[in-house]
């Protein structure tokens, strides 16, 4: 299967974050993963939030942040991979002057029903 950047529209989940899906089992062939691009904006953050099940992986493509990874804190820059595992709290926040992208690699696949906003 193979998806075409151009022609994905993006949305902002439950934490805030623009997303664009670029593969999700409720869309594309693929089963026990996704892969999404987050997209936050200078001076923005991510809600606090954990995912019951899923563990995810944050890779930085472009800009500079903080990321809030449990007790830690943390920057990020582009090349940076984190893993986050199921039920540790997170967030992101975009420190510089681009937008801040992410490649976001849930597993099992991201789901609203799975994420669980969290008090700052």
């Amino acid at each position: 299967m193979l998806t075409r950047y151009r022609k994905l529209s993006s949305f902002v989940t439950k934490d805030g974050s623009e997303i664009r899906e670029l593969m999700h089992p409720a869309k594309h062939a693929c089963r026990h993963q996704s892969l999404a691009e987050a997209r936050v904006a200078p001076g923005a953050a991510t809600t606090l939030h954990r995912h019951r099940t899923s563990e995810e992986l944050y890779h930085i493509t472009a800009g500079e942040g903080v990321m809030t990874l449990g007790g830690r804190r943390f920057a990020v820059q582009p090349g940076d991979t984190v893993a986050i595992a199921p039920g540790t709290a997170h967030r992101i926040e975009n420190t510089g002057r681009g937008t801040l992208v992410v490649l976001c690699c849930c597993s099992p696949p991201y789901s609203d029903q799975d994420t669980e906003l969290l008090p700052s």
